[in-house]
């Protein structure tokens, strides 16, 4: 089964406007969903959404509520979310971030009181747009042990950050060997996980996914990954106000209410090097990979392939996921078969 980009969009408003979200933050929702299908990232994107309806049914995730700034300066802002869907919170504190970059250069903006964002480059890719480099990291409830423990306690902690230029330059990552939702993905699906990526309660390695979810997932790189897990629990919780380690709650699910944080980095090129030197600069830099033998890609790549094909060819829809979008769909009067190709 498969939905086309067209028609997951119109499934997507359906439903949230079912929902009683208001069309703009409808309409950001529904983006950073389809950014994450088409990215590949389906554990965040349709296979993500069912969480985001027991958000709101528990009263976690509440449509609707503007931002609030509760600290600003020239190139600072300490943003609180209200518990809004964590698309809304992050895309208008990123649009917060790069309209002050562009007045001083450089700035951040800090988040709480959000909620499950989607994907990290969503956000990177916003301030791409404006021209402007982008860096968003937040932090996520316990996956990663520290390095030498076996109790999880840091989060996957994911990284993004996307470069203006005329081609396509976004880094997206966790700082876990795998992100959470892959775990749910292949738990889902029944499926294996590859070794290497997670180990069980008992700190001995696994290739089962319920099991890595009672566990924990390995830091990428080892100490390297795992130091820059540490650093973003920091940066992403105690320096915006929002919970670290194991205080963490409501990214894996919307069961309980998320306490996580966010830092959302702007960078003017034009206050720097000026916008068309570093355009030119880093066309040349990129050439020069790209160029180098025998075949070389350039961060962004993978993405920019799987966005091509899944517009063309749509997002596959298996059928635990099907199952699960048509119990949302019947309860809220919309016919999924309307959407779907079988």
């Amino acid at each position: 089964m498969k939905i086309s980009i067209k028609n997951e969009k119109k499934l997507l408003l359906n439903m949230l406007d079912k929902l009683g979200v208001n069309k703009e933050d409808a309409e950001i929702v529904a983006e950073a969903t389809i950014d994450a299908d088409l990215k590949g990232f389906t554990s965040h994107g349709l296979g993500r959404f069912h969480n985001y309806i027991i958000g709101i049914n528990l009263g976690n995730i509440n449509p609707n509520q503007g931002i609030t700034i509760e600290k600003e300066t020239e190139a600072m802002a300490l943003v609180n979310g209200n518990n809004n869907f964590g698309q809304v919170v992050a895309y208008k504190s990123m649009e917060i971030a790069i309209e002050k970059a562009k007045n001083v250069g450089i700035a951040a903006v800090g988040t709480k009181n959000s909620n499950h964002f989607g994907v990290t480059g969503f956000y990177s890719d916003l301030a791409i747009k404006n021209g402007v480099v982008g860096i968003v990291i937040a932090n996520t409830e316990p996956a990663i042990a520290p390095l030498r423990g076996k109790e999880p306690i840091i989060g996957t902690n994911p990284i993004a950050v996307g470069i203006p230029g005329n081609d396509y330059i976004s880094v997206d990552m966790a700082t876990s060997a795998t992100a959470r939702g892959k775990l749910l993905e292949s738990s889902r699906k029944k499926e294996k996980i590859p070794q290497g990526l997670a180990l069980d309660s008992e700190g001995k390695p696994t290739t089962d996914p319920d099991e890595a979810l009672k566990g924990s997932i390995l830091p990428f790189g080892a100490h390297k990954g795992y130091s820059l897990a540490f650093i973003i629990e920091i940066l992403a919780g105690p320096l915006v106000g929002a919970s670290y380690g194991k205080q963490v709650t409501g990214t894996a699910s919307c069961k309980e209410n998320c306490t996580k944080g966010d830092l959302f980095v702007a960078i003017d090129p034009d206050k720097f090097a000026g916008i068309s030197e570093f355009r030119k600069e880093t066309g040349k830099f990129v050439n020069e990979i790209r160029t180098s033998e025998p075949e070389t890609i350039v961060p962004g790549d993978i993405e920019t392939a799987k966005m091509d094909k899944f517009r063309k060819e749509g997002i596959n829809i298996d059928e635990a996921l099907y199952d699960t979008l048509n119990g949302i769909c019947k309860d809220l009067d919309i016919n999924l078969d309307d959407f779907i190709e079988k």
